[in-house]
């Protein structure tokens, strides 16, 4: 179990560990680490696991997850497995076939949390990344909406315990909970969120309608190129961080994860590295003072370390303003 037992509630009645396993990674070895690392997560305590089907290994994070119930370490109802609807399925009848197909990949019955991966609908086909002849991403025109309605029914039979939402801002997430005939509200909006973007405002807007914050990206992100804006200082080597992880003999990423915790926050912790996987179980060892979290939330700077425009075309306008919008 998670050493503390540290569970959110959702505002549909399940719960969720505050503390999860992040699976992205590069392409190049994207399948290679979820097989490697993500069993050795689930050994060493995590039981909240966060895939995605851009990421390109469900297939082998569900390898990992079943070699571990095989083996006694944990039982089905044990993890609390996340996966995300691509934007590429964003059209009502295409949500429940996508999310089958994850779960086939997956070897699961049903997902613990299904989201949508961002607010932007891009045209259907098997490319993540449809562009068109000049480079630039082809949206797709669909009420999301219309998708809520759909992830609404997958809930209902059974294939996903609770739904939400990721990368949306509050007037994005204000249009769902007003959309007549809401069934269920999104429990949780993941989004990047460190102490060089601490999100203050996006939080509170959440916590006022019951929805979790999950915190990606809550080390200051992995430095890839194509992602990540690499003009930006390392987190993790921020003095005051520093200063408090040696005060609580902790290190730097450690008192970064405990800050999310301490603040309501689910964090995800990605892992490359067994060492740093075990170590990230430390966060329930310690606690942070009051004038610890000042300290830490005096760091926002507004920086945002995946910046998407050097993932997308220029010209995609759309999809910059509703990505790159500060999220609050």
């Amino acid at each position: 179990m998670n050493p503390k037992g540290q569970k959110v509630k959702l505002n549909d009645g399940h719960f969720i560990p505050v503390l999860g396993f992040g699976t992205y990674a590069p392409p190049e070895v994207a399948k290679r680490d979820a097989l490697e690392f993500t069993p050795f997560a689930i050994e060493v305590g995590f039981r909240h696991i966060d895939c995605a089907h851009a990421y390109q290994n469900e297939e082998q994070i569900g390898q990992a997850i079943q070699s571990k119930i095989a083996d006694g370490t944990v039982k089905r109802e044990d993890i609390f497995c996340t996966s995300k609807l691509w934007c590429t399925s964003f059209r009502p009848e295409l949500v429940r076939p996508a999310l089958e197909k994850s779960l086939k990949r997956l070897q699961l019955e049903y997902v613990d949390l299904y989201i949508m991966h961002y607010p932007l609908a891009l045209k259907p086909g098997e490319e993540l990344y449809p562009k068109d002849e000049n480079g630039k991403l082809i949206a797709d025109s669909v009420d999301l909406c219309r998708t809520w309605e759909a992830l609404e029914k997958c809930k209902d039979a059974g294939l996903a315990k609770s739904i939400g939402v990721s990368n949306f801002n509050h007037k994005q997430l204000e249009k769902i909970l007003n959309k007549p005939g809401l069934k269920y509200k999104p429990v949780c909006n993941q989004v990047e969120c460190h102490p060089y973007l601490n999100q203050r405002k996006l939080l509170d807007f959440c916590k006022s309608h019951d929805i979790v914050l999950v915190a990606y990206s809550a080390l200051g992100s992995q430095r890839v190129k194509g992602w990540v804006n690499l003009n930006h200082p390392v987190l993790l080597e921020d003095p005051v961080l520093s200063a408090i992880a040696q005060k609580h003999k902790k290190t730097p990423a450690l008192v970064a994860l405990r800050y999310q915790i301490q603040r309501g926050v689910v964090v995800l912790a990605k892992g490359n590295n067994k060492e740093w996987i075990k170590e990230n179980m430390q966060v329930f060892d310690f606690e942070l003072t009051p004038e610890d979290m000042k300290a830490i939330d005096g760091l926002d700077r507004n920086i945002r370390y995946c910046d998407f425009q050097l993932r997308v075309s220029r010209g995609t306008k759309i999809f910059k303003s509703i990505i790159l919008e500060r999220q609050c």
